[in-house]
């Protein structure tokens, strides 16, 4: 994919309709996309600049552009839940995800989150992901690979490992370590000595009692610095004079809990 070029045979494109429904689609010479609005051809959108306003067989209009990660996430095959955009965001910023760094991740569920720690980190960074069942694992292989497919690939800055972190985990120095599990509990104190002095833990939850357990667990290892906090997010329709909120938004999802390492 290069931005400000041309669509290319082999890579994604969405298509949004006249009512802001989205749809991702693989462009292939010769192949037609179906909807409510007719049929598209994939070449009358291949070789024209995104932005491209591609007219269906029913008259209607479809807009063409590259997805973003956040509308890659959303609409890619999933085995688990994913990790929505708006938590993603508040992960990479409240974990202090940073270029360089060195970050453990488990589970790694559909990815989601996977994807956008490898992007953050660069190439001198380094996300190792743990995943204990073999299916979810499979679809994050697939899911990994689908969005870096034309981006020269799978970068070697991210490994995904099927594996339990309360037992697997090699004794390898962390700067970052990021937990989406039922019982992150479990890994607090055990698995947290690879996070350096001064390393952040950042675990996400849906429920409060896993909440209290956890934050208590990183009290009793020695962690402070602990915070928690719920994203929600609201979008606003704005119409000419009409201004208001939208009737739907992103509320609850999952809590956020950081926590520096420090030394006793």
């Amino acid at each position: 994919m290069t931005l400000g070029k041309p669509f290319e045979p082999g890579e994604r494109a969405l298509f949004i309709d006249s009512k802001e429904r989205r749809y991702l689609i693989k462009l292939d010479r010769g192949k037609q996309f179906h909807s409510h609005m007719g049929t598209l051809d994939h070449d009358a959108v291949i070789g024209e600049l995104e932005g491209i306003r591609v007219r269906a067989s029913k008259g209607g209009r479809m807009l063409a552009v590259r997805p973003t990660l956040s509308d890659f996430v959303l609409k890619m095959p999933r085995g688990a839940q994913v990790v929505y955009p708006k938590d993603v965001a508040l992960i990479l910023v409240y974990a202090d995800i940073f270029p360089g760094a060195t970050v453990l991740e488990a589970g790694t569920g559909s990815a989601s989150l996977t994807l956008a720690l490898a992007r953050a980190v660069g190439e001198r960074g380094r996300v190792v992901s743990y995943e204990v069942r073999e299916d979810h694992h499979a679809q994050a292989l697939a899911n990994v690979a689908a969005w870096f497919e034309n981006l020269g690939g799978a970068p070697d800055n991210l490994e995904l490992r099927v594996g339990d972190i309360f037992e697997d985990v090699d004794v390898t120095s962390f700067d970052r370590m990021v937990l989406d599990l039922p019982e992150p509990w479990h890994a607090i104190g055990t698995t947290t000595t690879a996070l350096v002095a001064g390393g952040l833990l950042c675990c996400y939850l849906p429920t409060i009692p896993q909440v209290q357990q956890t934050v208590a667990a990183m009290r009793a290892a020695g962690f402070g610095m602990i915070e928690t906090l719920e994203g929600l997010v609201r979008t606003w329709n704005i119409e000419g004079q009409s201004v208001r909120p939208d009737h739907r938004m992103v509320a609850h999802t999952g809590f956020l809990i950081t926590g520096r390492k420090l030394e006793n």
